[in-house]
């Protein structure tokens, strides 16, 4: 390194330029470091305002090469890994760069990176080729063999499936695979060894997408597993740590060449020597965010904090172990902090440049809410005024995403602000006449000016708007189609030779043709091959851990059960088609209300409806209006807004003299909804009214004799509204909130209320039967995939309870003054964490509850929660649906196995409410090996990491529990299923033959086509 290399870094950086004119600076940056040969690094505060600046730059400087090097996503000292998306792109970058360092090209090129990236040891250059890549070419060959040996050395994982990034499946030629850094799996066609396609194509529905020509891949991974590093990871921890003589899973992992979660944080002990970012670029110009040394002196106290953690919980585990011999726990042996961490950053680096406002002659732009203030302002008056000040500047007005672009661009227009151009990229705004304004889509909060351009923003007009980056959508349908998918082993029904085991894909040639066949075996080893383009005759029946009895293939064991089918069919559909029929007949009452009425109402909502929202809401007033009975499914994600959507409709039917019944599947969720509903109908006629046992008896009867003279309009309840006592006087909706909460007893109630009053039915995760109804058209459903608008996702972490990482949880939520929520699976468990958790958290204050609680010491306690007057909440799983404490956002899930796969997704929707991060710990005891089915419940929860997941587990679950069944019973391990043309045609039958009298339908009607087993 030169001689300035050892200069402190400078402060003041990035201060005084406004966010939009920062992609300026740094484009100039780029282009001086360019000409001398360099490179322009920026290091961001963190990762939110380093994806900022990545979009800016995007847009306002798409001639930059941007190079993105991410921090991990965990914890210093974390007992699990980064996930693979991040790995992936930190070698992309560090890949990027080796390259351009061993290329005469030198396109100006800007490396973007953080504060905790910075901190971090890494690989150096000369290793890298340890790790490497791997080019895949059409019209090339590949050795397959040495392929996968790539793959499972550079961090990928072999399934059956592939569902997530680092993973990769081989079905005879086909090779499926999904890279780090790619947005969709790719599926490799081999002709023998010659590489004949190479396509895209989406993981739910498996559908093809656009070709590649080559495929350059990257590891998923930052630690090679070749002998070479084994031996030097073996001899080096026994080098700082001592002797193995104890349970040591990692040092047994890795000896016997397999990763484990976590291995990334002893990454130092897999090289000879670790390198920092700038032996991959030498000569650079380097800049810093405002503060950026003080984000740094904070990184590295919380990075001492956790080693000193580490070594302590260590030592006292070490005395726990001698006296407890036989049941040793395992001990964490954290790498010293100057092995894996860039201690003297600032002192080692080039002096980054200061980087201060007068840089540039942009200044912070015009926010309009002193006339948004005023109650004679007139914003949009202003806002002219302020644009016809410029004479010689180009005008960009900013929407936080199209569609409020799209409304923004009507007010203007409405308001005489004409000569409006959309433009979607910054060329479209260069080639924009001054004398037009134009319109964008940024992640902008604020505008500003210089010396070209004026950036008005959607929130400096309107008030504050919150900012989110635009994401691709995925069809609903793209998450139903996964519900087909197999795995080998998976059991599947042929529709002519009954059920057989599912083995995978095998092409066959048959007459000189290559056919691609679904290879199934049944009992006694006969196989059958179902050509791909005739799938539809098969059907899944269950995962390879079903109990299920192989049909011998051409027996008359499988003819026999579809003989009994056709006789049984119609006892079995009968009631659910009776059902239909009789509510495709039966008229209800409509309901609507005045359009400015309504308007009024819905003004009131306190933030901005989402598109799916919207028309969610408006699915379900047209279904209230139609004047017949809604049956309706509207399914969202946790705190999506589907009470919204249930608050118009109840404002709807009580409005036009309609009661209204919710019923929710604890007493707590009908306590919260009944405060939600008082909140949102106050300074309404509409009269509410709470059922449950946190009301005394004297309220109930009250409540009971005013619903049967119909003073009350809404009633909120548990299951006890179902209850013949309660009598109605004009019941004109029903809505329910998880229905799959609800015993059968319940359920059976429903389905009788369903043929005379509009239900509409709420719920996160439907279940199996639920689900695939709503999918065949027995009901209605609604989709809100779109989160709001300030909504990040939960990072999960699933892990081995570990005292220092549940502490370190509960003290950061507590120093960003929000709460958190420890769940145990049962009442038993709670004394027991109780006392540790206030061992390792003394300074915290913590309440618990569960169920056995009396109605009034559990209602005290929460109050007591939601006032914040306790920074823990102890809990069973009676958080599990609809509790709603925006300030907690962090979750530990003690033993998490316990809990089934819908479960854990409502209790981990209690956090991540608001607009912080939030945190989940899925955690199970540390020497317990679970089973595959409860580790796959919790690997499928981890890895749903994006917001609207929750359809998505739905089908999941699915894939694990199988799809039950539509409408039938169960015998002999056989599930059997209508299909769903044949039920639609039985309930076009049934309503022909209700309206002209008949009741004698007869069987005779089937055809032992018209039937499958599933």
């Amino acid at each position: 390194m030169g001689g300035a290399e050892n200069l402190p870094l400078k402060s003041n950086i990035l201060f005084g330029v406004p966010e939009g004119q920062d992609a300026f600076v740094l484009k100039n940056r780029a282009i001086e470091a360019q000409q001398t040969g360099g490179v322009a690094l920026h290091v961001a505060n963190d990762d939110a305002r380093a994806q900022t600046l990545i979009d800016l730059m995007a847009f306002f400087a798409p001639e930059i090469e941007i190079v993105h090097f991410p921090a991990w996503d965990c914890l210093p000292y974390d007992r699990v890994s980064p996930t693979t998306q991040i790995v992936g792109q930190r070698m992309k970058a560090l890949m990027q760069l080796k390259a351009r360092g061993q290329s005469d090209i030198r396109k100006p090129m800007l490396v973007v990176t953080t504060v905790q990236a910075m901190t971090r040891k890494i690989i150096r250059p000369d290793n890298l080729s340890n790790i490497g890549g791997f080019m895949v070419t059409v019209g090339g060959t590949l050795d397959i063999e040495n392929f996968q040996k790539f793959l499972v050395q550079n961090g990928y994982e072999r399934t059956d499936t592939v569902r997530t990034t680092g993973e990769f499946a081989m079905r005879g030629g086909i090779l499926d695979l999904w890279p780090a850094t790619f947005e969709n799996p790719v599926r490799i066609d081999l002709f023998g060894d010659d590489v004949d396609t190479i396509k895209e194509f989406d993981a739910s529905s498996q559908r093809s997408g656009k070709k590649l020509s080559e495929l350059s891949l990257n590891a998923a991974t930052e630690i090679p597993m070749d002998a070479e590093s084994i031996n030097r990871f073996r001899a080096e921890y026994r080098a700082l740590f001592g002797t193995v003589n104890h349970i040591d899973p990692l040092y047994e992992a890795v000896t016997d060449g397999r990763r484990i979660d976590g291995i990334e944080h002893w990454q130092p002990l897999f090289f000879d020597k670790m390198g920092t970012l700038a032996d991959y670029i030498p000569n650079r110009l380097a800049s810093i965010d405002h503060q950026g040394h003080q984000v740094f002196t904070e990184a590295f106290e919380h990075i001492d904090d956790f080693y000193d953690s580490r070594i302590t919980f260590a030592k006292q585990l070490v005395a726990t172990n001698k006296k407890n011999k036989g049941s040793e726990q395992v001990i964490y042996h954290p790498v010293p902090v100057d092995m894996a961490f860039d201690v003297n950053v600032e002192q080692n680096w080039t002096e980054f440049s200061p980087f201060k406002g007068e840089e540039s002659t942009a200044a912070q732009g015009r926010d309009f809410a002193d006339t948004r203030g005023r109650p004679d302002g007139d914003v949009f008056g202003e806002l002219k005024k302020y644009i016809a000040s410029f004479n010689h500047h180009k005008i960009i007005i900013n929407a936080y995403s199209d569609g409020s672009r799209e409304r923004l661009k009507g007010l203007l227009e409405n308001a005489g602000i004409g000569d409006i151009v959309s433009c979607d990229d910054f060329e479209a705004i260069k080639k924009t006449p001054r004398d037009k304004t134009t319109m964008v889509t940024l992640p902008l909060a604020r505008g500003f000016t210089n010396d070209q351009f004026v950036v008005i923003t959607e929130q400096d007009i309107l008030g504050d708007r919150l900012v989110r980056k635009a994401k691709k959508s995925k069809k609903a349908d793209a998450f139903l189609r996964e519900v087909s998918s197999l795995n080998a082993g998976d059991y599947v029904v042929h529709v002519e030779h009954g059920i057989g085991k599912f083995e995978g894909l095998e092409t066959l040639d048959i007459g000189g043709a290559r056919h691609d066949c679904v290879k199934l075996i049944y009992d006694g080893g006969d196989k059958l091959f179902v050509p791909v383009e005739n799938i539809e005759v098969l059907s899944r029946y269950g995962d390879a851990d079903s109990v299920a009895t192989l049909d011998k293939l051409g027996g008359a064991g499988w003819q026999a059960r579809r003989a009994k089918v056709k006789k049984n069919l119609l006892e079995m559909a009968g009631k659910l088609i009776d059902i239909a029929a009789a509510r495709a007949l039966q008229t209800a009452d409509k309901f609507g209300v005045d359009n400015g009425v309504y308007n009024d109402f819905a003004a009131r909502f306190p933030y901005s409806e989402t598109e799916d929202q919207l028309s969610s809401i408006s699915a379900v007033l047209d279904d209230l209006n139609s004047g017949k009975p809604m049956d309706r499914l509207v399914c969202g994600d946790v705190g999506f807004g589907k009470t919204e959507v249930a608050i118009r409709a109840a404002y709807v039917t009580a409005m036009d003299g309609g009661q209204v019944a919710i019923i929710a599947p604890t007493t707590l969720l009908a306590r919260q909804h009944f405060e939600n509903f008082s909140s949102r109908f106050a300074g309404t006629p509409i009269r509410i009214a709470h059922l449950s046992r946190l009301v005394s008896d004297k309220d109930k009867k009250l409540t009971k004799q005013e619903l049967e003279k119909g003073t009350v309009n809404v009633v909120i309840g548990t299951h006890s509204l179902l209850s013949d006592s309660i009598k109605f006087n004009h019941l004109g909706l029903v809505i329910v909130d998880e229905e799959q909460r609800f015993g059968v007893k319940q359920k059976e109630r429903l389905k009788d209320l369903r043929k005379d009053v509009h239900v509409l039915t709420l719920t996160a995760t439907p279940i199996p039967r639920t689900l695939q109804m709503a999918l065949t058209g027995v009901r209605d459903m609604s989709l809100i995939t779109t989160p709001p608008v300030d909504r990040l996702a939960i990072r999960s972490f699933v892990m081995p309870f570990d005292p220092v990482i549940v502490r370190e949880a509960l003290m950061r939520e507590h120093h960003r003054g929000g709460q958190s929520f420890i769940v145990c699976p049962r009442v038993k468990d709670i004394a027991e964490m109780e006392d540790l958790i206030k061992e390792l958290c003394p300074e915290l204050k913590l309440i618990a509850a569960h169920g056995q609680l009396a109605s009034g010491d559990l209602e005290d306690r929460m109050t007591a929660f939601y006032e914040k007057k306790y920074d823990i909440l102890l809990a069973t799983n009676i958080i599990e649906s609809g509790i709603d404490v925006p300030s907690a956002n962090t979750m530990i899930v003690h033993r998490a196995d316990m809990f089934g796969l819908a479960q854990l997704y409502q209790i981990r929707g209690r956090i991540g409410r608001a607009k912080a991060r939030a945190y989940a710990y899925l955690t199970y005891q540390q020497n317990k090996v679970l089973a595959e089915t409860s580790m796959k419940r919790l690997e499928v929860i981890g890895m749903l990491d994006t917001l609207g997941a929750g359809f998505q587990l739905a089908s999941h679950d699915m894939d694990i529990r199988g799809a039950g069944n539509l409408v039938g019973e169960q015998q002999s391990g056989h599930i059997r299923e209508v299909g769903v043309e044949l039920y639609q045609q039985m309930l076009e039958e049934a309503v022909a033959d209700a309206r002209a009298g008949k009741t004698d339908r007869q069987l005779s009607i089937l055809g032992p086509d018209r039937c499958r087993q599933d």
